[in-house]
């Protein structure tokens, strides 16, 4: 089949393109930048162009599958339309995708933690030889860089498919779950979902979704997913509770990560897999892209700071993380402050959309308090069209500053943060840059253009 991708650079869309092309489908697309993404799929022979004017759309493409960030009216979508292509959104195609390979789905869904919790199944599936298809919104090492994986024999029973489920839009109903791993449901996207039990609802519509003989996975000892865990057991679909599991042994910090392994040793459980096996397999997971990834260690150089590959002595250790909603925020600069207490803890955080920072204001205020210093280069406008209002910066600062007792800076933009931090870093800092939107870019240049 010949289809094109249009966003094929997101997360979830590039791993989808990339394992369709691998299956043998003719499979190209367009974004609107170039990254290092982009840059792997044309390593693995997909074509993809940086028009979005519909101009890079084939006239004999089969299918249109699109981002949830084009507008209805997007170029492509309209060429699309004109030349009668079908079209579908990323969750639809994703679903079609699962259903067709006649494998078991696994959807690892929830408010956070879902990308590292479907790495770490990944990983236990892998190392138990249950070959698991896998496509998730973050790469990691066991899945030799990529953000998939396809399954390397004949398919049999107890091939699965595991995906990671996103709940934006309600896109996870497109799929037909057998097993779900819920993290917990806290709440977030609320540019679209109109209040937090709207949001709730929709995640009792994703667990309806399993068959009687279906499995839901969570902690139940979570209090936002009480709710959920009630409404499956009143459905007579059998619950396992996580929490039963002592947490398993990581080498990377943090309760939040440790809570997120529990998940993946209960369906090994689930699925008889050695729990001494699983727990080996978990103890040697490295983490995932953008999940407190380390980016690399800085050392003095002729008075400016500069990547070195010596892992010894002082230096600054650059941290990268995805983070962008206030529990995000804590756990994460919780695990840091786990992993490295008696360092000094420099955050940049680039709030992600206006409208997320103001419905979670009072938390993001009171979110910081394990920061020895917090920095705000700018917010990250992703969907300014959906932004209720506009956050007051100077305000947003001071009532962090009051709220966390911390020292909180204006860092005016990402290249003027760079410079300050070239000027303030000391020897055994630890800097780590969070957010969804761009703020990746400081931790990128410091540690790879220095």
């Amino acid at each position: 089949m010949k289809i094109f991708c249009s966003g094929i650079g997101g997360a979830g869309m590039s791993a989808y393109a990339a394992y369709q092309a691998s299956s043998g489908h003719r499979v190209s697309g367009s974004d609107k930048a170039e990254s290092k993404t982009l840059e792997q799929l044309r390593s693995q022979g997909l074509s993809v162009s940086l028009m979005q004017d519909g101009s890079a759309l084939p006239e004999d493409t089969e299918l249109f599958i699109y981002t949830l960030a084009l507008a209805d009216d997007h170029p492509e979508r309209l060429r699309a339309r004109k030349l009668g292509i079908p079209e579908k959104s990323y969750f639809e195609a994703l679903g079609d995708l699962c259903r067709e390979s006649g494998k078991n789905l696994i959807a690892v869904c929830g408010t956070h933690g879902k990308s590292s919790t479907t790495a770490m199944a990944a990983k236990v599936l892998i190392e138990a030889g249950r070959d698991p298809s896998v496509i998730l919104g973050v790469t990691t090492s066991d899945l030799q860089g990529r953000n998939w994986r396809k399954e390397n024999g004949a398919c049999h029973a107890e091939h699965v498919f595991l995906v990671e489920a996103c709940e934006y839009r309600r896109s996870f109903l497109h799929l037909s779950p057998s097993i779900i791993l819920l993290t917990n449901a806290d709440g977030d996207h609320m540019d679209y979902f109109r209040d937090l039990v709207d949001y709730e609802k929709a995640f009792q519509e994703f667990v309806a979704l399993l068959p009687k003989d279906g499995v839901l996975i969570a902690h139940g000892q979570g209090e936002s997913v009480r709710a959920m865990i009630d409404f499956v057991k009143r459905r007579g679909v059998r619950v396992i509770d996580a929490d039963i599991y002592a947490l398993p042994e990581l080498t990377i910090p943090g309760v939040h990560m440790r809570n997120n392994a529990q998940l993946a040793l209960a369906l090994a459980g689930f699925l008889g897999i050695d729990e001494k096996s699983a727990r080996v397999s978990l103890r040697s997971y490295k983490g995932s892209s953008r999940r407190m990834e380390i980016k690399g260690k800085l050392k003095m150089d002729n008075g400016q700071w500069t990547m070195t590959n010596n892992e010894e002595g002082e230096g600054v250790i650059v941290i990268d993380d995805y983070g962008h909603h206030p529990k995000e925020v804590v756990a994460t600069l919780e695990a840091l402050k786990e992993a490295y207490p008696k360092q000094r803890l420099i955050c940049v955080y680039q709030p992600h959309t206006h409208d997320r920072t103001l419905k979670f204001y009072d938390d993001f205020t009171k979110a910081f308090r394990d920061a020895d210093l917090v920095i705000i280069p700018n917010i990250f406008d992703a969907r300014k069209e959906r932004d209720s209002g506009t956050v007051d910066l100077p305000s947003f600062i001071s009532d962090i500053a009051r709220e966390s007792k911390v020292e909180v800076l204006d860092g005016q933009s990402l290249e003027k943060t760079i410079l300050f931090l070239q000027k303030t870093l000391l020897p055994h800092d630890i800097l780590l840059t969070m957010g969804a939107g761009d703020v990746w870019r400081i931790a990128q240049q410091l540690t790879v253009h220095s």
